[in-house]
């Protein structure tokens, strides 16, 4: 089956390559089981590893930020 990259930022086995075991699927979505992790075996989303879709980048606009101040400042968060 290979092997996996963990991809999360903030998975604690980010940057580690495990050899996958088998693939099965949860919820609609594609899951790896790797070896490793305490009980011998880890599950791992596909989007979690370097298989899976990269990151989309989500740049905030200026009419975006303008807009997040108008909200804050209707509930009384920003003076």
């Amino acid at each position: 089956m290979g092997f996996v990259v963990v991809t999360h930022p903030f998975h604690p086995l980010r940057g580690q390559r495990l050899g996958v075991l088998y693939v099965k699927r949860r919820a609609g979505d594609t899951v790896f089981v790797c070896s490793g992790g305490v009980s011998g075996q880890i599950t791992v989303p596909q989007a979690w590893t370097d298989r899976g879709e990269p990151p989309q980048e989500h740049r905030l606009s200026a009419a975006g930020l303008a807009a997040l101040v108008a909200v804050t400042r209707a509930l009384g968060v920003v003076d």
